[in-house]
């Protein structure tokens, strides 16, 4: 499998900066690129985590941290769930009914500029552009929370402060509530990212 490291590639939108930068640096340090890694591996005849480290570490000097880096990847491959399926999975069952606030709220925030990105997780689904700046969770059945990094901005009653990845959530119950003042939130939140 090869490594797709494109912009906008499952790399580019999914892996950690420390890991991509492992990856980007192997064939200096350790003489080979992770796709090269993956076949020595498939031609190991092993299969556990310990036995493949081993190999790498042992028989191709490979140090721990790069050794486990290169078999956490190997393993990973073929695993990865496409953006479409996450999202589907957090809004199917009871909130299935939704996923059209969901929408509402992504598009509104692709409106904002062409460099949103849309970066589904297990449970949410993270709008960045250089930093996060909003997080959109199914947090019942019944409504969805939008996080907003929003620093300095007041409490009100809609608006409510918020630890954690963001300062502040507004609970969105029905279509309706994707309105001008939602929207202008997402804006200002966008702006600070």
């Amino acid at each position: 499998m090869a490594v797709d490291s494109r912009p906008g590639g499952f790399y580019d939108r999914f892996m950690d900066p420390a890991i991509q930068s492992m990856i980007d640096n192997l064939p200096a340090n350790t003489g080979k690129s992770l796709d090269e890694w993956f076949v020595v591996l498939d031609g190991s005849g092993l299969d556990t985590h310990g036995a493949l480290m081993g190999l790498l570490k042992q028989q191709h000097g490979v140090t721990h941290g790069y050794a486990n880096g290169i078999v956490l990847q190997y393993r990973a491959r073929g695993t990865s769930t496409s953006d479409d399926d996450l999202v589907d999975a957090q809004y199917a069952g009871a909130k299935a009914g939704l996923r059209p606030i969901y929408e509402a709220l992504k598009d509104a925030a692709l409106a904002l500029g062409d460099d949103v990105v849309v970066s589904p997780k297990k449970a949410s689904v993270s709008l960045r552009r250089s930093k996060q700046f909003a997080l959109i969770e199914p947090a019942s059945a019944k409504r969805v929370q939008l996080g907003l990094n929003l620093k300095g901005e007041p409490a009100t009653d809609r608006l409510q402060p918020m630890t954690g990845m963001c300062t502040h959530r507004v609970s969105v119950t029905s279509l309706d509530e994707v309105d001008d003042e939602l929207r202008g939130w997402l804006k200002d939140a966008y702006e600070l990212a």
